[in-house]
């Protein structure tokens, strides 16, 4: 029976329509989404407005199928104490509609609100694991918009060390799928084309390798794989096993750029633990070599399950629940969004206690 803190969190920053519940004593009571993938596959990629449509249509009833089934497992019909809601980054459309039912919500319930940074919850993911990683570790947040290199002391303090300078890893993943006809999402099509893609055939660089410091680029590597399938085309040896080597090259490309640019974080802030979030975490090549860099440095690397790689609501409630407990809350029934919001921008939730 849940005793704690209860947050309803709802996740809309995409094309994800998200509802989780979490407890401080009884952890995570249970969590559904809704992916729009069908909805967008025919135009290559997420259409905003469509997206923003989808989450009006489909959030109220989700919430009320998790609300039940959470109920049914319980002793006595839990009583949400907050909601945390996705203030951003995303896209605009889909934020609003996310927050606007969140405030709603609140305001009938008579509980308060939290708007939540998208980034933060990736980044406190795999806090809702068995064995969470303790504080000050080096995060990797790797999404479709972000590829980061962050310290992080405590919840709220956050220090960007490293990002990328063009495409995020998942944007860049995405690009080469397209270009390569594979289709979207690109991210697990060209993950699954690796598997049987031959290691020798291609050698891709590894993008500012050859530099000090931790900032990134991929859009060289999308160039390079472009480049790399029209000369294929050229020679008549566009085959779905050309595709596959071009996979398996450049996601080998990618995997050893994070890691070596972790690799450099971690000795440059004396810190070894590692934690690797976002949607492209669930790549699994970048899992082995990262898991494998800190096995050889005797650090850990941590790694949120599978399901709550990509956009979830649980790390939202979680997220939320941290904030709402050290006193941070919506002073007013006032929402908003925010497309842009940097993560060192957040504040620690011990300002607002």
């Amino acid at each position: 029976m849940a005793s704690g803190l209860t947050v309803l969190g709802i996740e809309s920053s995409c094309d994800e329509s998200a509802v989780a519940i979490y407890d401080t004593s009884a952890g995570l009571l249970g969590h559904h989404l809704f992916s729009q993938i069908e909805l967008h596959q025919i135009y290559g990629g997420v259409v905003p407005e469509l997206a923003s449509r989808d989450h009006i249509r489909k959030m109220i009833p989700l919430i009320k199928q998790l609300m039940n089934e959470v109920n049914q497992s319980q002793i006595e019909p839990i009583k949400v104490d907050a909601i945390a809601y996705t203030q951003g980054p995303g896209l605009m459309g889909a934020l609003l509609s996310g927050s606007a039912i969140a405030a709603s919500l609140a305001y009938a319930w008579k509980v308060p609100a939290l708007g939540v940074h998208h980034m933060e919850g990736h980044l406190l993911a795999p806090m809702l694991e068995t064995n969470p990683p303790a504080f000050p570790f080096i995060a990797l947040l790797i999404s479709g918009g972000h590829t980061q290199i962050i310290r992080v002391d405590d919840i709220g303090q956050y220090k960007l060390l490293g990002d990328t300078l063009d495409d995020a890893a998942g944007e860049a993943f995405d690009k080469t799928a397209k270009m390569l006809g594979l289709g979207y999402p690109g991210g697990p099509i060209v993950s699954k084309y690796a598997l049987n893609g031959d290691p020798d055939r291609y050698h891709f660089p590894r993008p500012m390798l050859d530099r000090p410091g931790l900032d990134m680029s991929f859009s060289g590597l999308k160039t390079f794989s472009l480049n790399t399938w029209q000369n294929a085309v050229k020679q008549g040896v566009d085959t779905d096993q050309t595709r596959a080597d071009i996979c398996r090259a450049f996601e080998l490309a990618v995997a050893e750029t994070l890691t070596v640019k972790c690799k450099r974080a971690l000795i440059a802030t004396g810190i070894n633990r590692l934690v690797v979030s976002g949607g492209v975490s669930a790549n699994r090549a970048i899992r082995a070599s990262l898991t494998a860099l800190m096995q050889q440095r005797g650090g850990e690397a941590y790694f949120p399950r599978l399901e709550f790689c990509t956009d979830n609501a649980a790390m939202i409630a979680f997220a939320g629940a941290q904030r709402l407990q050290a006193g941070q809350h919506n002073p007013t029934l006032n929402f908003s969004a925010k497309a842009r919001w940097p993560l060192e921008q957040l504040n620690p939730p011990s300002e607002f206690a």
